[in-house]
């Protein structure tokens, strides 16, 4: 019966979401441009499919994936298992918290590679572009930046470190790569920072980083426990930034046109 409530909360709380974007394009459709909506049957049918998608999307989270992040993020700071069950360790040591950085950066990566709005954009790219940037290539990339991110995330949780001087060197880094990376991969990386931190990958990482902070010893959650987002948007830009670098260099190496040459 509860899970029952919460569901229709949850429909509700998508419904008062989705009603004003309804309407924001049915004005501009009805008084600006003044045009017919062309299928329109298929555009009602499609916003029920989203309307319905989304609000078990949501209650899923909840139910599920926002209680898992938190458990696991217990569980691999609890000292039995960090000393093997047979010994003390030193909670404040960061070097104890080993498979933490490991699951960090496995939640990064496979939430990044499930999530919504990264496919859509990486499909876009792909049919702008004539399939000559991968879908599949351009998810791995972000998904390995934020898996990177994220980790690093929890390192700085777990250490204490200010996470000021983190995103100061990141996007110092970025800004350096932006100046030397080819011109068409730079509006794609940016963009690639922004759709990681979305419908899937914020719920757990913000619950990994609350989970966290409550477990390390002397961290507050409400100073330590956010930012892992932060990480999670800046360190795709610098893998997209970089694979885009690489790329570049392979295809313009002297050796590599050479082959070019040969092979005509």
């Amino acid at each position: 019966m509860e899970l029952l409530t919460d569901l229709l909360h949850t429909l509700l709380l998508t419904a008062r979401d989705l009603i004003p974007i309804i309407l924001l394009f049915a004005f501009f459709q009805a008084v600006v441009i003044r045009q017919p909506i062309p299928n329109y049957p298929r555009i009602l049918v499609g916003s029920l499919y989203v309307f319905v998608g989304l609000s078990l999307f949501l209650a899923g989270l909840e139910e599920a994936l926002f209680p898992i992040g938190k458990i696991m993020a217990a569980q691999l700071t609890d000292p039995t298992f960090l000393g093997g069950g047979a010994q003390a360790v030193n909670l404040t040591d960061w070097k104890v918290y080993g498979w933490v950085y490991v699951f960090a950066a496995a939640i990064g990566f496979s939430t990044t590679i499930a999530e919504p709005s990264l496919i859509a954009v990486a499909f876009k790219a792909s049919e702008v572009s004539g399939g000559s940037i991968s879908q599949t290539g351009l998810r791995i990339t972000v998904a390995i930046g934020v898996a990177v991110g994220i980790s690093l995330g929890a390192y700085r949780i777990i250490s204490g470190t200010p996470l000021y001087l983190y995103i100061l060197v990141g996007y110092i880094i970025v800004v350096i790569q932006t100046f030397f990376a080819p011109k068409t991969i730079i509006p794609l990386a940016y963009d690639s920072g922004g759709v990681t931190t979305s419908t899937v990958t914020v719920p757990v990482v913000a619950a990994l980083g609350l989970g966290l902070s409550a477990s390390v010893p002397g961290r507050n959650p409400a100073i330590d426990g956010f930012g892992l987002i932060a990480f999670a948007s800046l360190f795709p830009i610098i893998a997209v930034l970089g694979y885009g670098q690489f790329a570049h260099w392979r295809a313009t190496k002297p050796s590599h046109r050479k082959g070019v040459r040969d092979e005509i």
